[in-house]
């Protein structure tokens, strides 16, 4: 079902107006061959309106769009080698789950189906209910259903427009995994759009977070989440703590910094911004590289660690992990998530603490931009 032609999606200088509103600002991207590629972002950010103009459901106001060497451009959506799979499903409530499978080959007049539909149910692990009718299934069942009926007719690229986002949690995270099997089996190239980060980072191979009609940043899950190169894209996938710092020094592979009245290292590769002394950088930290240690324990912290003081204004009790915040000199409402392994009963509100962790833990942003940058579309997602 592969396609060796070259089954990757070009968008150049790709945009889109709506009067005197730009929903998607000039954009380039390649969606390699074979990959399950996300458009990741909040409500209005552009992903489903780039989604539509690589589908021709959306005329791009400038730009082109290339699906392997051909130009798609003017294309209607019919003679596009794409499928979409829509949030509702849209099956056909009137025919059973086979004919609704079926009915892109039907419609082009193929008479012999059963094989490839049969193969179908397989892929997607629904052979029982073939003649069942799709309100008689459960959502994820017929989600199943709308990606076998688009899978069909082999297209060059499969399109998911938030797929899963009429499903309940659990069947969501079932279905995360199920997508992800059928796209490694079937080898073509997917591209999903959600607002979901965990949605974006289970399933995707490269994810494009999007922010008011452009790319904030590409790459894959890990290295967005590990090393994001703005304050938007850090608050948008987790959480970052982030600490107003000014250069001390740069020596060799590390960044000297001064925040309250302490030094802390960063390293000088996971800076990306001007490291020059007297300088302003925000230095991040995730809230799970942080270790918290009582006040009374501090000297047995291991020489070399950044380290911050600070007092406990509250913690929560998630199973899994404690998730504390610490007011510090350096930066209030500071996030650490401990692991439930060995509980300090000591670490309780009130509590004087230190903050500590690797300095290669630590990445550096452009102080000049909004530390706040992206908290209110992560909430709203």
């Amino acid at each position: 079902m592969t396609n060796d032609t070259g089954g990757d999606v070009r968008l150049s200088g790709i945009s889109k107006h709506y009067g005197s509103f730009t929903a998607v600002h000039p954009l380039d991207l390649t969606v390699p061959q074979g990959s399950f590629f996300a458009l990741l972002g909040a409500s209005g950010c552009g992903k489903t309106t780039t989604l539509r103009m690589i589908a021709g459901l959306e005329e791009p106001s400038g730009g082109t769009v290339h699906l392997g060497e051909q130009d798609v451009t003017v294309l209607p959506p019919y003679k596009r080698p794409v499928n979409t799979v829509f949030q509702s499903y849209a099956l056909f409530p009137h025919l059973d789950i086979f004919e609704n499978i079926a009915f892109g080959l039907r419609r082009r007049g193929i008479k012999s189906v059963k094989k490839q539909v049969d193969d179908m149910l397989d892929l997607v692990q629904l052979g029982e209910h073939a003649r069942k009718k799709p309100h008689q299934l459960s959502g994820g069942q017929q989600q199943r259903v709308a990606v076998a009926r688009a899978l069909i007719n082999h297209p060059r690229v499969l399109l998911l427009d938030e797929p899963l986002g009429a499903l309940d949690l659990k069947l969501r995270r079932q279905m995360q995994l199920e997508l992800k099997r059928i796209q490694t089996e079937v080898g073509i190239t997917f591209v999903h759009v959600t607002h979901d980060q965990e949605e974006a980072m289970t399933m995707a191979d490269t994810v494009a977070v999007m922010n008011a009609g452009r790319v904030e940043q590409l790459g894959s899950p890990s290295d967005l989440y590990e090393n994001p190169r703005t304050t938007f894209v850090a608050n948008f996938l987790g959480t970052s703590n982030f600490i107003a710092a000014e250069v001390d020094s740069t020596s060799g592979d590390d960044v000297v910094l001064k925040a309250g009245g302490g030094k802390l290292t960063l390293p000088a590769a996971r800076c990306s911004a001007p490291a020059t002394t007297g300088g302003k950088v925000l230095a991040g930290v995730r809230p799970e590289k942080i270790s918290l240690t009582h006040a009374d324990d501090a000297g047995g912290i291991p020489a070399g660690r950044n380290r911050i003081s600070g007092r406990i204004a509250g913690s929560s009790f998630i199973g899994v992990s404690t998730q504390y915040v610490v007011d510090s000199p350096v930066c209030p409402e500071f996030e650490v998530y401990a692991q439930n392994v060995d509980r300090d009963e000591r670490l309780v509100p009130g509590a004087d603490v230190v903050l500590h962790w690797n300095p290669a833990h630590t990445f550096g942003l452009d102080a000049a931009q909004d530390i706040d940058a992206g908290i209110q579309e992560e909430a709203a997602s």
